[in-house]
């Protein structure tokens, strides 16, 4: 066929990236024709990626599919190499989704409309570019090219706080990425071929020395963007200052960044390294999932308490990485997916609570329920998937995570007990801060039904040109809570399908990457029997050093065969 040589990701990743750059031409005075040109952009991309990944992604294939190299810059190495798996197709579907939507919950912005459409589109390539991105130089561009968007996005459209969240957000992450560049560096350099593309950089020998540092520095990049303790504290801040159009995409999407960027370098590439850094990892992910929920009890602020709501559950996936079970990665790999769903919706709600509030702090809201019935509903429906109920997603990533490390042959029984344990408590108190939050925010405190901003901190922040979404920014004292509209109704509707859907039939989701992922951890699990027979004695059953016997070594080689 005539198409069938044709340069599908490319299009797909430079589709937003261009029709960016057309805003300008745009004859637009109030910004309407600009907000209907970016959403019907975002719609067409999102279409464009569903058909190419259906009709040409063979999700029964474990290699890189539609592979498209172009020299770029030769001089250097540099070339532009896309292509996609089963890692990156369900994360490029959710990047889509969620920038598209936030999009078009974005639909009342009036400040800059030109410049925030621009930015968003910019953003939509950028996160595309990340997860299809074969070339670990064109990954870090794309990285780093996502950075500018939301640092403009919160700095301009943010809160009171919201140069100081944005600024913080910029160092955290602009620094972290460096480790990128220097892994990459030093993984092109190794050996006799100087090379860029991941899957030659999969192939080369590394000494085990330079293995570990180049994981310990990706690892850092990583744990930034992923918010693992301590290099987290950038999301709280950014999430309560962003808007909820950016907040969707920051926990939608820009978290999943750095689960993609673990799998994707640390595990595939480097999996001598990961024997021995996979206890510090399962460590690390009861840490953030204990920590994050109990610092969202601390939290008056709706969007922070969300957001160290994201802390914790970010834990679940560094502890089906750290697995060593095919069931364990593929729900790391869930937890994402799920997460991206939940945490976008979570946030779009907020949003549309502070629209007709003008306030985030739980203690000045109260009895709304009663006024906005259908937006305590969607709200309510977000929160049991976030807590993990039955029948929906995020039930079923964190049972596949929990089966995973309970499963697992490697650790030993002390180890996986008390992970499993420590994990449990958490779940347990999930539901508390939650529910805790449902009930101050929509259930009778006595707080009147209207909205009263009259004070000098708001309408300093309007002078200052925050943006609002929905109503107008500044209420008279008589103004009555508004229900959800339609357009709200749908894009929460679309999300929460999706999370149902999910959580009733999670094939759905499974089937797009479960071979990757069990290709994956087979060769991780191959590179410890190599290690275990070399080194018996550093793996020896103990609490934190990963170890088994002689029959079951024996096991492991039978699957890896």
């Amino acid at each position: 066929m005539i198409l069938d040589g044709f340069p599908w990701l490319t299009a797909i990743v430079l589709l937003p990236l261009v029709a960016s750059m057309l805003i300008p031409l745009l004859p637009d005075k109030d910004g309407k024709q600009v907000r209907w040109y970016a959403l019907g952009v975002g719609i067409a991309d999102l279409i464009l990626m569903c058909y190419v990944f259906w009709k040409h992604y063979d999700a029964s294939s474990a290699t890189f599919q539609l592979v498209e190299k172009y020299a770029w810059l030769p001089q250097i190495g540099l070339s532009w190499a896309v292509s996609v798996d089963g890692i990156s197709v369900p994360l490029v579907l959710l990047a889509g989704l969620v920038t598209t939507l936030s999009m078009f919950a974005a639909w009342q912005v009036n400040l800059k409309s030109r410049l925030f459409y621009f930015l968003m589109l910019v953003l939509y390539a950028a996160q595309i570019g990340v997860f299809v991105a074969q070339d670990i130089l064109l990954f870090f561009i794309m990285w780093e090219l996502e950075l500018v968007p939301v640092y403009l996005l919160v700095s301009i459209w943010g809160g009171q706080k919201r140069r100081y969240a944005a600024t913080k957000f910029l160092l955290y992450t602009a620094a972290a990425s460096i480790f990128i560049l220097v892994a990459g560096l030093a993984m092109a350099l190794h050996g006799d071929n100087l090379t860029f593309d991941i899957v030659e950089l999969g192939a080369k020998n590394y000494p085990l020395a330079l293995e570990l540092l180049l994981y310990a520095g990706l690892l850092i990049a990583f744990g930034v963007k992923l918010a693992i303790f301590p290099l987290h504290t950038w999301l709280p801040d950014a999430h309560g200052e962003a808007s909820a159009p950016v907040s969707m995409i920051l926990a939608g999407v820009l978290l999943k960044m750095g689960g993609y960027g673990l799998i994707r370098l640390n595990l595939e590439l480097l999996t001598d390294a990961h024997i021995y850094f996979a206890p510090v990892l399962a460590t690390l992910g009861v840490i953030n999932i204990i920590y994050g929920a109990l610092n969202s009890f601390a939290q008056n602020n709706m969007k922070r308490r969300l957001a160290y709501s994201s802390v914790s559950h970010m834990g679940f996936v560094l502890l089906g990485i750290a697995s060593f079970t095919d069931v364990g990665v593929s729900g790391a790999m869930l937890q994402m997916l799920s997460h991206g769903l939940i945490a976008a919706v979570l946030f779009f709600l907020a949003g549309i609570t502070y629209d007709r509030t003008h306030t985030m702090a739980m203690e000045n809201m109260g009895g709304i329920a009663q006024a906005m019935p259908k937006v305590f509903a969607l709200f309510t429906a977000g929160a049991m998937a976030s807590l993990a109920l039955p029948g929906m997603s995020g039930f079923v990533s964190e049972l596949q995570v929990f089966v995973g490390v309970t499963t697992s042959d490697i650790y030993s029984p002390t180890f996986c007990t008390v992970m499993v344990f420590l994990a449990a408590v958490g779940v347990i108190l999930t539901p508390i801060y939650l529910l805790s939050m449902l009930k101050q925010v929509f259930y009778g405190t006595g707080a009147k039904l209207i909205c009263d901003v009259n004070n000098a901190g708001v309408e300093n922040q309007e002078d200052e040109g925050t943006a609002c979404f929905g109503t107008d920014c500044l209420l008279p004292a008589e103004s009555v809570y508004s229900d959800a509209k339609p357009r709200e109704m749908f894009i929460a509707a679309c999300f929460l399908v999706l999370i149902i859907g999910i959580g009733v039939y999670p094939k759905l989701a499974t089937q797009l990457y479960d071979i990757k992922t069990v290709a994956v951890n087979t060769q991780v699990r191959q590179s410890y029997v190599q290690i275990a027979q070399e080194n018996p004695r550093i793996y020896a059953k103990e609490f934190f050093s990963p170890g088994f016997g002689e029959p079951e070594i024996a096991t492991v080689s039978s699957i890896v065969k």
